[in-house]
């Protein structure tokens, strides 16, 4: 019997994350300059400067144990959570990370962008 490749750590569709974020729109949005800036509170060329600035502050690197999220993912997260307000349990459900991983990466990538700023 094979048993299926679990984590003990997370749920699985937490697992999922790239088949069910909210990351997958922003492909889509790109192409709509004004729904892109009404998602994020910026423009593209913005969020990407900004990702670029706090990228190599927030980036992990994958273990043999689990992936990790990537600093788009982390930034991602953190903005939606500054331009709505919603809390870590209710975030989770769209950036597909547990309230308890958004609970570290949020206030962190608020320090990257302050301390890159």
């Amino acid at each position: 019997m094979k048993l299926k490749n679990r984590s003990i750590w997370c749920k699985e569709w937490l697992m999922k994350r790239r088949v069910h974020s909210h990351v997958n729109l922003l492909s889509e949005l790109k192409m709509f300059p004004k729904d892109w800036h009404n998602f994020f509170r910026m423009d593209h060329d913005t969020y990407l400067h900004l990702l670029n600035m706090v990228a190599p502050i927030i980036e992990k690197q994958d273990t043999i144990m689990r992936n990790a999220i990537s600093a788009h993912d982390k930034l991602v997260a953190t903005l939606r959570f500054l331009s709505t307000g919603r809390n870590y349990e209710d975030l989770k459900f769209s950036s597909i990370i547990s309230s308890q991983a958004l609970g570290r990466i949020i206030p962190k990538t608020c320090e990257a962008i302050f301390q890159s700023a």
